[in-house]
């Protein structure tokens, strides 16, 4: 029986033995939450533990809903104890692999009886230093075991974390601790990146200032030399070695705050999103569940940091949830040779991968030199996450590492959003390149213009979700509700949730995501999305990677410029600049039309990019347009946005 995907026009389907053995599998699924979305979500939360059933399962009083009002539910409880398929049958199963930066340092494991034991000895120790249900309590860790286990240890006592991506500056790290008011810190002495030593503690002891945090825990990492302050800082291993491996789970109610998570924006103060403990468990349970079709043998590895709401969700929670085995990964992919990741699905037999088109199209930039030796033979599931997904990655993606036989499930959802909300489930189906999918059963999505009508099929609109919404939806921003009603429920009404991404339906119903709203040009009073001229560019051979912006223009508002990044090969045969620009005037005419005509291109080494991948084109832009760049030390290469700068000046 081929494992190849079936194709159809320009569709692919599962092969007959994915389609086989997958958890689901059949179209009704689609039809059975269609006809109740409410029941729907109903009869997957009576699948987890809780402490005490619901009252009703959705109260709507718009803009706010609340789910499962009445449960009382702890999501450690779910991934331990009362796990569904029974602690006693997975206490000895490996649920965290961690394999660290230097290539020469000894790998970690832990079974879900080691990591239940670390756990409970964590939140004691934090039981220990005061805190309580409702404290607030900031991480700031890179990806170590100590990351996940702070984090289940706050969500074991009912305390609420603020996870803060490791690479932030201190002054991005002392706003959320000022914010969120939070008591104490969990940190490290330092972690490798790129074959360096990061001081995390200097940006911590920086970031503490003028907060609220009265005591510091320290994980030694790097055991690098670092400074202690006298009663409030705290080395992580003297504070729970006493401790016992057991502590009860707070029993929370479903409305209670789980997390709060800062997105960031390359300018203003970041949104506190806020996860409510029962709708969330639902959710990052189920999304991961169908959407990774998790299995008992399944090896699976999400690239994103903690930082970020994918670490939040698909590199914790939801594996955990389901009983799957955990790789983390504290290093760059492609340090300290390009192919470390296919050596490391390679070396852990990893079954599913998880990553964001950034990473694929830096992993194609090498060319398949580096993939010899590599069979992918493993690999049974791969995944796309953070931006949409060109074609030409796409297809690089699914030949050469899924081998044309692991279905492609490109995810659309937010930090907002919780968890995954549109994609093609995997033993259903259809894929196709650069169509993130449909709807997650249960949830109901429309595409509206301007005026709230719904788009036509092909016709370009703004992607919103309906009520009931779904479990995981954040329930606001932390101490600004103006906020929270101006950014998601003023577009179209406090029923609606606007998710400013614009997006499309093709004749399946499936739903292309073009780029955010704010990533649409106006030139010549016409509306033209960055993400679509991307896609197109893309498609020439030698462009690895692109971003589409639209420069200030007299005549027209705005014109497109082009920022390129070279394939290797296209670099070493020293293309020249004016010839590309030729040869992207001609594609971009032919596939969207002379209207899109591009101003400007520039070829540089680099695009400024957040660490989770996301290109940050609002910072091009502002290159332009004078505006303030705002805080380059949230980007994960911060020098590139100088490098940019020289290009520009020398083209003028």
């Amino acid at each position: 029986m081929s494992k190849k995907l079936i194709k159809k026009k320009d569709l692919y389907f599962p092969s007959k033995e994915f389609k086989k053995n997958a958890l689901i599998n059949k179209k009704s699924i689609y039809k059975e939450a269609e006809k109740s979305q409410i029941k729907f979500w109903e009869k997957l939360a009576k699948e987890l533990f809780w402490f005490k059933k619901w009252k009703k399962v959705f109260v709507h009083k718009p803009p706010y809903f609340q789910w499962f009002t009445g449960g009382k539910i702890n999501i450690t409880s779910n991934i331990f104890e009362n796990n569904s398929k029974g602690f006693e049958k997975i206490k000895n199963k490996v649920a965290l692999i961690w394999e660290p930066e230097p290539v020469n340092e000894q790998s970690r494991t832990f079974t879900y009886a080691e990591l239940y034991a670390e756990v409970n000895r964590f939140a004691n120790a934090l039981k220990k230093m005061g805190v309580k249900k409702g404290d607030k309590v900031g991480i700031y860790l890179p990806m170590i075991p100590e990351a996940i286990v702070s984090m289940l240890a706050c969500a074991r006592i009912g305390a609420i974390h603020v996870v803060v991506f490791s690479a932030f500056s201190p002054t991005a790290l002392r706003v959320r601790l000022q914010d969120t008011e939070a008591k104490v810190l969990i940190t490290a002495d330092g972690y490798n990146r790129r074959g360096k030593v990061v001081d995390l503690k200097k940006n911590a002891d920086e970031g503490m200032k003028d907060t609220k945090v009265k005591k510091a825990i320290v994980i030694k990492r790097a055991e690098n030399k670092v400074r202690m302050k006298k009663g409030r800082d705290f080395w992580w291993n003297d504070l729970k070695k006493d401790q016992s491996d057991f502590c009860k789970a707070e029993i929370m109610d479903a409305e209670d705050i789980l997390f709060i998570l800062y997105t960031s924006g390359s300018t203003g103060k970041p949104k506190g999103t806020v996860q409510a403990c029962g709708g969330y468990t639902v959710q990052a349970k189920f999304t991961g569940k169908y959407i990774f079709d998790f299995q008992n043998s399944d090896i699976f590895w999400s690239t994103a940091d903690v930082g970020w709401i994918t670490g939040h969700t698909y590199s914790c929670y939801s594996p955990l949830l389901n009983a799957a085995t955990y790789l983390i990964f504290e290093g760059a992919p492609g340090w300290p040779k390009p192919n470390r990741w296919a050596k490391i699905i390679e070396k852990y037999k990893v079954t599913i991968f998880y990553t964001a088109p950034t990473a694929i199209r830096m992993f194609a930039k090498f060319g398949l030199d580096i993939l010899k030796g590599i069979r992918f033979n493993t690999l049974r599931l791969i995944g796309s996450v953070g931006e949409p997904i060109d074609e030409s990655a796409w297809m690089w993606y699914f030949e050469k590492v899924g081998k044309q036989s692991c279905p492609v499930v490109d995810t659309w959802w937010q930090t907002e959003t919780g968890g995954i909300l549109i994609t093609s489930l995997p033993g259903i189906g259809p894929f196709k390149p650069c169509f993130t999918g449909l709807p997650f059963p249960g949830t109901k999505f429309k595409i509206l213009n301007d005026r709230g009508r719904e788009c036509k099929t092909g016709e370009r609109g703004n992607l919103v979700l309906l009520p009931p919404f779904t479990p995981g939806l954040l329930r606001g921003v932390y101490k600004n509700p103006k906020r929270y009603l101006k950014t998601y429920w003023s577009q179209y009404g406090k029923k609606i949730y606007f998710t400013s991404d614009a997006a499309y339906k093709d004749k399946n119903g499936l739903i292309r995501v073009v780029g955010r709203v704010d990533d649409v040009m106006k030139v010549a009073g016409h509306r033209l999305s960055t993400g679509e001229m991307e896609d197109s560019i893309s498609k020439i051979d030698y462009i690895n990677e692109c971003a589409v912006i639209g420069m200030p223009d007299q005549i027209k508002g705005e014109v497109p410029a082009v920022f390129l990044v070279l394939k290797k090969n296209a670099v070493e045969k020293k293309r020249f600049t004016e010839d590309i620009y030729k040869e992207i005037q001609l594609k971009v005419r032919k596939e969207i039309g002379p209207i899109a005509g591009i101003k400007k291109v520039f070829v540089v080494e680099d695009l400024p990019k957040t660490r989770s991948g996301k290109i940050m084109r609002r910072i091009l832009k502002r290159l332009f347009t004078g505006e303030p760049l705002g805080d380059l030390s949230t980007l994960a290469n911060a020098d590139s946005v100088q490098k940019i700068k020289e290009v520009i000046k020398l083209s003028d």
